[in-house]
């Protein structure tokens, strides 16, 4: 069964956001701790972080944020931000406050493989990164490797990168953990192509863009969307 990961910001509203997610068929609720200088993040994400800071959404408030979605969801959830936020509160705190609340597994997107090993993590990929290293973060993961599809920024895309299939056939002939291709995925085709390649699915901006236009009801329709569309795969 191919596994959907919807992305959510942290915000009062992020634990419906989150259930709703669930009962379209979310398998994983990545839950993002919003930063002042998020590189990997295109406008939407980054504009939602704004806002979500601008609403005192700090590292204290997300990790309420996390326990309250943990209270009303089974599925594993995962905070998603970057060494910046993890250096101020303390890696090993973090790593431990978090759990508390509820957290099944951890992204650090700008955390080098190497670094701070005492806080396991989902490691990230991408087209630009050597085979070799491409070992290295499996071997190292926290249950599935992250595919980032393309070079650049988070944020929905006309079409699936054509970088994937040969990052999956990279990362096929070195690893057997799972592969979850994420970035630039905003459409049930797209999220059907990718599927066909991957073993899962990230879908993050065109997430953020519908709970912003059509509240829970409308991101549970999405998320049913893509479930049908990779179930179909």
């Amino acid at each position: 069964m191919k596994r959907l990961s919807i992305y959510l910001m942290a915000g009062p509203e992020t634990p419906e956001l989150a259930e709703a997610a669930v009962a379209g068929g979310a398998d994983l609720v990545e839950l993002g701790f919003p930063f002042s200088d998020p590189l990997a993040d295109g406008p939407v994400i980054r504009l939602a972080g704004e806002r979500a800071l601008a609403r005192g959404m700090r590292t204290r408030a997300c990790l309420d944020c996390l326990a309250e979605c943990r209270r009303r969801v089974a599925v594993p959830l995962i905070p998603m931000t970057y060494a910046s936020i993890l250096e101020a509160y303390g890696y090993e705190n973090f790593r431990d406050d978090a759990r508390a609340a509820g957290a099944t597994g951890f992204i650090v997107a700008d955390l080098p493989v190497e670094a701070r090993p005492e806080v396991r993590r989902i490691q990230l990929v991408a087209p630009t990164t050597p085979t070799e290293r491409i070992r290295l973060a499996a071997g190292n993961t926290d249950g599935w490797l992250y595919l980032v599809t393309l070079t650049g920024t988070t944020g929905a895309r006309s079409a699936l990168s054509s970088q994937l299939p040969e990052l999956v056939a990279r990362a096929r002939a070195v690893t057997d953990v799972p592969l979850y291709a994420g970035f630039g995925i905003s459409t049930p085709e797209q999220a059907a192509e990718a599927a066909a390649l991957a073993d899962g699915i990230v879908v993050g901006s065109r997430a953020i863009q519908v709970a912003d236009e059509s509240g829970p009801d409308g991101l549970r329709d999405f998320a049913a969307s893509l479930r049908a569309a990779i179930d179909a795969v």
